[in-house]
């Protein structure tokens, strides 16, 4: 029968080298804290329960998850090191399950690998374990002559023989919860620190005669921790290119993978091209033979296929129904949705407002709470007046219509099908169909006025 996993996540970390009021698990990596990316990780195993140990002094790193996530919260009040943390979550895990041990800014670790540690405890404990470039600061692995594993020395209690190691701790473990039980309740704080180490339980099982298992990570660079702000930027640039390389693989051409920042997720179809310095924030999809233009902000987007997005453009909440185009240098806000053949141009805001098949906006304009019908044309300097400064009101123009450059909407107003306004209008009130309206005071030259001039 399967032994119940429970994971435990030590998240009780101050952080003081991050010089920060945010809790180091909450600083963020991918557009999402650290300890959000390793609670999704944890999600993947199917666990019993996560037990999240946090400092009740940061009441921050709670507040961060909704409620109804189903974590279990332990507060830590004293921090007296990793094994006093795990310690405070053992009394909400039954005996006869497994427990795992993760960290809450190591946020790269994959599943898999967590998987693979699972089938390595065999005899009662198995650690996952690294080989880094430069091995200093991290617990050196201890093994026999016959390469078993004997024990962890931290970095600070080890001799100049053990620190020559470069096989190291990544703190990761896995174990039954009963005999992990009795090796913290073992732990003592004879060490540089004055802690109780949760590596000591591994000396512990060794002298319990355990064959300890162990798994040694392909990438060191995927169990990184942050501990202050560059090791921060060092682990955004490794998701960076991890979930570029991903995204490449599923068929989107990526121009350069080092200048592109993926800060949420996207499900792809097929040939997408996204060109240099383009952001992807939140959940967006986009369709077959997307191209996205350099430059440009994507942020909880749907794009159907064909949509080409135009260099230095800003789109957040925007979904288009069939291929159009969207830019260079446009703002297309919340609440738009672009249909088949539609064009919204160079220096263009676009704000809660449907634009129907074969519309265009092509330049300088501005269409806030509107509903455009087809084959629309606006023309450059229009202005839909849809805010009185307490209340939005609506702007409606019918298929056909012609805007005429720098036109003022005032809404509520409707532009019947068809209708013609003509260029410099203010319209305040709804217009025919097929007919022109337009609104312009009378053009006047005035004989004998001097321009002001400067006094020497």
């Amino acid at each position: 029968m399967t032994r119940p996993l429970h994971i435990i996540v030590l998240a009780a970390g101050d952080g003081t080298r991050m010089k920060s009021r945010t809790p180091k698990v909450l600083h963020a990596v991918g557009g999402r804290p650290m300890l959000t990316h390793v609670l999704a990780t944890a999600a993947q195993l199917s666990p019993a329960q996560v037990h999240v140990v946090y400092n009740p002094e940061a009441p921050a790193v709670r507040d961060a998850f909704d409620r109804t996530d189903r974590l279990a919260w332990v507060p830590q009040r004293e921090r007296l090191g990793t094994g006093h943390a795990v310690q405070q979550a053992m009394p909400g895990i039954p005996a006869d399950a497994d427990v795992l041990v993760l960290y809450g800014d190591t946020p790269l670790v994959p599943a898999s690998l967590l998987q693979q540690l699972r089938q390595a405890d065999t005899e009662g404990l198995a650690v996952l374990t690294m080989l880094p470039p430069d091995p200093a600061g991290y617990g050196r692995i201890v093994r026999g002559q016959d390469g078993r594993l004997e024990g962890i020395v931290e970095h600070r209690d080890a001799s100049d023989a053990q620190r020559a190691i470069n096989e190291v701790n990544s703190g990761i473990l896995h174990a039954p919860a009963d005999r992990l039980g009795g090796w913290l309740g073992q732990l003592e704080t004879g060490n540089a620190q004055g802690e109780y180490y949760l590596t000591d339980v591994v000396a512990l099982a060794h002298r319990d005669g355990v064959d300890i298992g162990s798994v040694i990570a392909p990438d060191s660079s995927l169990l990184a921790g942050a501990n202050d702000r560059v090791q921060l930027a060092e682990l955004e640039s490794r998701y960076r290119a991890v979930a570029a390389q991903q995204l490449m693989r599923e068929g989107v051409t990526i121009i350069d993978p080092a200048r592109i920042d993926l800060r949420g997720t996207i499900r792809a179809g097929q040939d997408i091209t996204l060109d240099i310095n383009v952001v992807i924030e939140g959940d967006c999809e986009l369709g077959d033979n997307v191209q996205v233009g350099p430059g440009c902000v994507l942020r909880s987007c749907r794009l159907a296929a064909g949509t080409r997005v135009h260099a230095h453009s800003v789109l957040e909440g925007v979904t288009t129904t069939g291929a159009c185009d969207i830019g260079p240098f446009a703002r297309v806000r919340p609440g738009t949705t672009l249909a088949e053949g539609t064009r919204v141009g160079n220096f263009v805001e676009v704000k809660n407002t449907t634009l129907a098949a074969g519309s265009k906006a092509s330049h300088l304009t501005y269409l806030g709470d509107a509903v455009i019908g087809k084959g629309v044309n606006i023309g450059a300097g229009t202005i839909t007046c849809n805010y009185d400064g307490v209340n939005k009101f609506q702007t409606v123009i019918g298929d056909g219509a012609f805007i005429g450059s720098d036109t003022q909407l005032v809404a509520p107003v409707t532009v019947g099908a068809g209708a013609t306004i003509g260029a410099g209008s203010t319209i305040v009130r709804d217009t025919p169909e097929g007919l022109l309206t337009l609104s312009r005071s009378k053009q006047m030259t005035v004989k004998g006025w001097k321009r002001p001039r400067k006094k020497d």
